[in-house]
């Protein structure tokens, strides 16, 4: 059996930040430099979505500090944030910038690094498992299948000021992208399905809405995009959540492991109506 502890990991030395990811939810899918990061770190900066059992990693002693973003929520400023971090590292400090997911996938890592580049902060990256890989994955939805989609688009549902994104062509996206997986969308699904359906997107295609993916709350609905704003309200789901719009979300029937564990029996051939659906 290999011994993980011959693999020689980068030093985490002080005065330096890490930006690091911490996937979707559940703490085994925490890469080994994250886990190292965390059992090294003086200070850990954490948002809203690092499940709170990925802390509970944390080297001893090392100081927790909550800088989360959550829409329509009190929230930490961007500016605030990166300024604390910058703060905490001219102290000499080992300082460890956990967000959920990947910091560069929705995670506004950029800018943190870019603030620290402009501060003279050395720093590392570390990716993570991104929501919409991993919290789509225990939800039993591939976000490609070739007998489905052979493209992908990732797209946020929220912008900065909290509407519905100006510079995104939902038009275009509609008429060019046979799986789209939104985050940050719940807020905004009727809007967002409204503009797909206009653009031509059948009413009837299959959406499904995650919930807390990747946590012992997560919840998937599987819906349709004609349906899925008031099945959501209907349903009460709570965000974080992620939709996911295409025929991938059949596949769900035959892939739903967690709900196999749970006595679900799994259709082997999930998508042999999918056809004779879309023309219903």
């Amino acid at each position: 059996m290999n011994d993980n502890s011959t693999i020689d990991l980068p030093v985490f030395e002080g005065g330096w930040v890490w930006l690091v990811g911490a996937g979707p939810g559940e703490p085994g899918l925490l890469t080994l430099l994250a886990h190292h990061a965390l059992r090294s770190a003086d200070a850990i900066v954490y948002d809203a979505l690092v499940d709170p059992r990925i802390l509970k990693l944390a080297r001893p002693g090392a100081r927790l500090e909550y800088a989360g973003k959550r829409g329509g929520k009190p929230s930490a400023k961007q500016p605030n944030i990166s300024g604390r971090l910058i703060q905490l590292a001219r102290r000499k400090l080992r300082v460890l910038r956990l967000k959920g997911g990947d910091p560069f996938v929705f995670g506004r890592g950029g800018e943190e690094a870019l603030a620290l580049v402009a501060a003279g902060i050395p720093f590392r990256l570390v990716p993570g498992i991104t929501a919409a890989i991993g919290g789509l994955a225990y939800a039993g939805i591939p976000v490609t299948h070739r007998d489905t989609n052979a493209a992908v688009t990732f797209v946020t549902g929220h912008a900065a000021g909290g509407d519905v994104p100006d510079d995104v062509d939902w038009t275009a996206l509609s008429r060019g992208a046979p799986v789209l997986v939104i985050y940050m969308a719940l807020k905004h699904i009727d809007r967002i399905a409204a503009r797909l359906i206009a653009a031509g997107r059948p009413g009837t295609e299959p959406v499904a809405i995650v919930s807390k993916a990747a946590t012992p709350d997560q919840r998937v609905l599987e819906t349709t995009l004609d349906s899925c704003a008031a099945d959501a309200t209907a349903h009460h789901i709570e965000p974080p959540a992620l939709i996911v719009v295409g025929e991938t979300v059949r596949l769900r029937a035959g892939l739903d492991w967690i709900g196999a564990l749970s006595g679900r029996v799994l259709d082997a051939d999930p998508l042999r109506n999918r056809h004779r659906r879309k023309s219903v």
